[in-house]
């Protein structure tokens, strides 16, 4: 009898948890040393936010009313999710060129768990997120953003963010494996942004949106979070707008992450 077999099933479950975080963590350096390594395509991907926060603050900022807030504190915790959900597209785009060039049959050829492949794909999304958001916030800070309700109110607002854009990152997975390349995985991900991006309150109120939008728009998941986030830096009530934002972040989450995990392991 093998050594494993003789092993309790506790010891077992834990030599596997083991190995797989193990095997997370590697496939996670992997994906970013790989970023590192593509000064350019990170360089444009940081630039991208940051002229969205000039766009809104200096062209567009003057002609949006926003009663009792500036519209640069208005403006912020929008530009945070839109910059994450952007961001989030990276998943689907990595997940098609490493199917492409062969690189996920290679993995499957090595002694690792298999599942570890997308969590090391999403949690690489996740620490280059919280670089991206650290920069965007020094730059709303420059560009006259105040955070009004506190700083650790503040850090909790961008960790609801960063919760939300690692469920994204899930669902973009499935994209990436779904989609025959890079292209066609970054044409079939930005459709489902953009309505959820900009018909929402991340940079407008709803109350200026048309009656029949508004009620999509106040309740869509973009908007609770970054009601939330707005909450969270400005001031206000906060329990029932963090509460839903914890709710649509672990339920796209549980949806989309096993499906994700039985896509990945049905596609080969």
């Amino acid at each position: 009898m093998s050594t494993i077999a003789k092993m309790h099933p506790e010891a077992v479950a834990q030599r596997g948890l083991r190995r797989f975080f193990s095997d997370m963590l590697v496939v996670t350096e992997r994906n970013l040393i790989a970023l590192v390594r593509l000064p350019q395509s990170l360089f444009f991907s940081s630039i991208q936010p940051i002229m969205f926060v000039l766009l809104f603050r200096y062209v567009f900022g003057g002609a949006i009313n926003v009663p009792g807030h500036s519209y640069v504190d208005f403006l912020m915790p929008g530009i945070f999710l839109q910059t994450v959900a952007f961001g989030s597209v990276g998943t689907s785009i990595g997940l098609a060129e490493d199917l492409h060039k062969g690189l996920i049959e290679r993995f499957r050829s090595l002694p690792m768990a298999r599942s570890a492949v997308l969590a090391g794909r999403t949690f690489a999304d996740l620490i280059r997120n919280i670089g991206v958001l650290i920069l965007i916030t020094l730059v709303g800070l420059l560009v006259g953003f105040r955070i009004q309700a506190g700083i650790f109110a503040f850090l909790g607002g961008l960790l609801l963010i960063l919760l939300f854009a690692y469920a994204l990152s899930w669902g973009f997975s499935i994209i990436g494996l779904l989609a025959p390349n890079t292209e066609t995985a970054q044409v079939m991900s930005f459709p489902l942004l953009f309505p959820l991006t900009f018909a929402s309150s991340a940079f407008v109120p709803v109350q200026s949106m048309p009656g029949w939008l508004q009620g999509f728009a106040a309740n869509q998941p973009f908007s609770v979070l970054v009601d939330a986030m707005r909450a969270l830096s400005n001031g206000g009530p906060t329990e029932g707008y963090v509460v839903k934002a914890l709710i649509w972040s672990f339920g796209i989450l549980i949806a989309l992450a096993p499906f994700a995990a039985r896509r990945f392991r049905n596609s080969f």
